[in-house]
């Protein structure tokens, strides 16, 4: 099993540095030469890659997914964009595509390989999502596709200048708790800890240089959670938080002992944890009116999946101002929440985004 996250790592981030001239392309804010951008992970990332797989069940194909920025549902778990969308943005990059979207071949900019569900294990929803391993598989193909379009050394430069982002892990930490998976269940959580960190710690150190991470946030917190705990206590589900808070500082440790002995190595850590956590228990401080419960949903905290009625829950409740809410669904934050998170990611200080923030990484170059 650790094999099998070794792999995909490897790939991952051996390409995570991208520079391509802007000779053919076109986009309004296009300077003279750009820094790609891609994506990998799980629901918080994924731009619509889920439209396009028929083996999943977890899907934002419809309405009112999508209802504010684009008018339409896209495949995004929120209302409108996502933080790597705000991301692009900042970076005068247009929105990425999901990879698996047909067409989709304009990909010296980047893509988003992020599929929703998807965890650091292959066993994590085995068998419904485009898992991390595979994910890797689609960018080794489009490694192909940019060498045989650009030559190899417009690719190289490509694989040695471009910024990843990834988002992943909570869905290996969540998953037990919303099903029977002996699989998972039958792991310690020291163990399944071990097993995460250690498969993406084998694929940073195979891979790229300019690396974005987000870090889990209190999983035991967010509306899902919590309806599942006691109804009505506002109780969280602690010893999922305590997961999350052990990742990250797990997570930190690798990181930094990697930026002092892999040459060149930079990184921004997003503290993912504590940003959504102040939203959600002081949400006036920013702007919003309700923190712990969903905009779209049923039952408690409006957090059962039944947004959009497609499952096997047909009612479900819509509020009627999002821009109030800090979370659209029960595990996922509004466009709102998104541009908030995604602003500090860019050039927040460096005691919530550090050591570097996403825009220090794309401004700064190994060539």
């Amino acid at each position: 099993m650790e094999s099998s996250g070794i792999s995909i790592i490897h790939a991952l981030l051996f390409c995570s540095c991208l520079l391509i001239p802007s000779r053919g392309l076109s986009h309004p804010h296009q300077t003279q030469k750009h820094v790609a951008f891609f994506v990998f992970g799980d629901s918080l990332f994924d731009a619509g890659n889920n439209k396009y797989i028929n083996i999943t069940d977890q899907r934002a194909n419809f309405w009112p997914y999508g209802e504010t920025f684009f008018g339409h549902p896209t495949g995004r778990f929120s209302d409108g964009r996502l933080i790597p969308d705000f991301i692009a943005e900042y970076a005068k990059l247009p929105f990425l595509p999901p990879y698996l979207q047909p067409g989709s071949n304009q990909l010296t900019y980047g893509a988003n390989f992020a599929f929703a569900g998807a965890g650091a294990l292959d066993e994590t929803n085995h068998g419904k999502v485009i898992n991390l391993n595979t994910q890797l598989t689609y960018f080794k193909n489009m490694e192909k596709l940019l060498r045989q379009k650009l030559g190899d050394e417009a690719a190289k430069k490509i694989l040695l200048e471009a910024v990843y982002l990834i988002s992943i892990g909570s869905n290996d930490y969540l998953r037990p708790y919303f099903t029977n998976s002996s699989v998972l269940q039958s792991y310690p959580q020291k163990l399944n800890r071990h097993m995460v960190i250690g498969n993406l710690t084998v694929v940073i150190k195979k891979g790229g240089r300019k690396l974005g991470v987000l870090s889990l946030g209190p999983l035991g917190c967010i509306p899902a959670m919590k309806a599942i705990k006691k109804p009505g206590t506002d109780e969280c589900i602690e010893e999922a938080s305590e997961q999350a808070k052990l990742h990250n500082k797990a997570l930190s440790k690798v990181l930094q002992k990697l930026e002092s002995k892999l040459k060149g190595f930079k990184y921004s850590m997003f503290d993912f944890y504590t940003t959504l956590e102040d939203r959600m228990d002081n949400p006036s401080k920013y702007g919003f009116k309700e923190g712990k419960t969903a905009c779209c949903g049923s039952g408690p905290y409006r957090a059962l999946v039944s947004c959009g009625g497609k499952g096997t829950m047909k009612e479900y409740e819509l509020c009627s101002n999002v821009r109030e809410y800090v979370f659209f669904d029960g595990g996922h934050p509004t466009d709102k929440a998104n541009q908030e998170m995604a602003k500090l990611m860019w050039s927040g200080t460096h005691n919530i985004t550090g050591p570097y923030n996403l825009k220090e990484l794309f401004a700064w170059t190994m060539l």
